[in-house]
């Protein structure tokens, strides 16, 4: 045995976790176990914040409803004929696979990149998480425009909250899971429950009296984009691509027994990105109608997004308690993964002490309502940023044979920075985003081109380097 088995014997011994070495048949988990936490996951804080989010874009009911419908379902196939699929085939996390093709050097950046964003993102959720807290001690709440903290107040109830959800999420992904399990049957009825409220509380009926109101949607709020029919659905789509085209959870279902359990993901699609959004915008709507928010808009204003004070409204003390766990069920999993991309990093420190450390940065970036308050935006670009390298995946799995490329390059080589890898990303990364800042294109439209794009021009460079070699 090597230096470097006893290593990793000893991180495996620590963690327990297979970051470096595929899952074994002993630790494969039924679908029952990835059912609890995607439908926790997706039907928790960021849908508290998405969904009257889509109502400051001005969208319409019909782009809404169906948009969402066509959206999480492409979000659903990709999930599991892609994700799921490779992930039981190997096994293995998303940053160990991407080092074998990458080479150590270059996946490293990608690490940093990917566990900072996924921080960001778990920030957001504890933010959410704040606004429900801070109820109780009649907190001032952020404000769409806020970026700093706005009190005292503010600054103690996220740090509290960002040091229970990473003592959680250090325990591993069983208690990921079970966290998951506990907490979504409740989250789910109540965002059911807020959505059945706010319909009463505005006075509907009957869908055609919903259509009346909603129907076809608003001029954008200040400083929002408009969103129509095809902005929700690749919206929709692309608002997880991180975890799906992009191959993150590549990390979760390495533990599933087959790649069925990807069709599991739909609970967290059609409960969360779908009835929970919506429930989330009624919510909104009846805030939209109160004399505060029609002064706010009539002054050219947007009115505050506060998931908290929004539940509350609609069924008090059920609602902060199930705003205070939604943002615990996004939070948890996410500094799981972030801590897991740390890990690669930082190959002789235990999943715990990583995954603190990606709590730590999550609960700073919690501080800074910032990232709740843009999180559409944040999350097409989080998604736009991190997709194309789950190309790289995705193209040497299924067409590296008939390309003629060596699968896991850099690995076979003994190769610590693949350049074809960095080329194929850096060219699309700049030439679709240029087309989305110089011609005004919504970022969630390049999406999908860049992906294809890295993926093909990874098979073409890495042919040539190859061959060259």
């Amino acid at each position: 045995m090597t230096q470097y088995d006893i290593e990793e014997d000893i991180i495996e011994a620590a963690g327990g976790e297979f970051e470096r070495r595929p899952v074994p048949k002993s630790h494969w988990k039924s679908w029952k176990s990835f059912l609890g936490m995607y439908a926790g996951e997706h039907a928790a804080g960021t849908e508290f914040m998405i969904g009257p989010l889509f109502l400051t874009t001005g969208v319409s009911a019909f782009d809404l409803i169906l948009g969402l419908l066509a959206g999480n379902l492409l979000a659903v196939l990709s999930w599991r004929f892609l994700t799921a699929e490779i992930a039981v085939k190997h096994r293995l996390t998303l940053y160990y696979q991407l080092e074998k093709i990458c080479g150590k050097n270059l996946v490293v950046g990608y690490n940093l990149a990917n566990g900072v964003l996924f921080c960001f993102l778990a920030g957001a959720m504890i933010t959410v998480s704040a606004t429900a807290v801070g109820v109780p001690f009649n907190m001032e709440m952020p404000k769409l425009t806020d970026t700093l903290p706005n009190g005292m107040t503010w600054v103690l109830i996220v740090l509290i909250i960002g040091a229970v959800i990473t003592l959680i999420a250090a325990k591993g992904y069983d208690t990921v899971s079970k966290a998951a399990n506990w907490m979504s049957p409740f989250i789910v009825l109540a965002f059911l429950a807020c959505g059945v409220v706010a319909l009463n509380q505005l006075g509907i009926n009957s869908f055609s009296e919903f259509w009346d109101i909603w129907g076809e949607g608003s001029e954008p709020f200040p400083g929002q984009v408009k969103y129509g029919f095809w902005h929700v659905v690749l919206w929709s789509w692309f608002a997880n691509a991180a975890m799906h085209v992009g191959m993150s959870d590549l990390s979760v279902f390495r533990f599933a027994k087959n790649a069925n359990s990807g069709w599991t993901t739909a609970a967290g699609m059609y409960i969360g990105h779908y009835m929970a959004w919506i429930a989330a915008a009624l919510l909104y709507a009846v805030y939209l109608k109160s004399p505060e928010a029609q002064l706010m808009l009539s002054n050219g204003e947007a009115p505050p997004v506060a998931p908290g004070p929004l539940a509350h409204n609609a069924i008090g003390l059920f609602g902060i308690v199930a705003v205070v766990l939604a943002g615990w069920t996004t939070a948890n999993p996410t500094i799981y993964r972030a801590g897991l991309a740390f890990q690669a990093i930082l190959p002789k420190f235990s999943t715990v002490k990583v995954t603190i450390i990606a709590g730590s940065v999550a609960t700073i970036a919690g501080l800074f309502p910032a990232f709740a308050m843009k999180l559409l935006g944040f999350v097409a670009l989080y998604g736009f940023i991190l997709a194309p390298f789950g190309a790289i995946i995705v193209f040497e799995h299924f067409l590296s044979r008939k390309a003629g490329v060596i699968e896991n390059y850099a690995e076979r080589t003994k190769t610590k920075f693949n350049n074809a890898v960095l080329w194929a990303w850096l060219i699309s990364f700049a030439l679709f985003y240029f087309i989305s800042i110089q011609f005004d294109v919504f970022l969630s439209f390049v999406t999908l081109p860049a992906w294809i794009c890295c993926g093909a021009l990874f098979l073409v460079l890495s042919k040539f380097y190859q061959r060259n070699r």
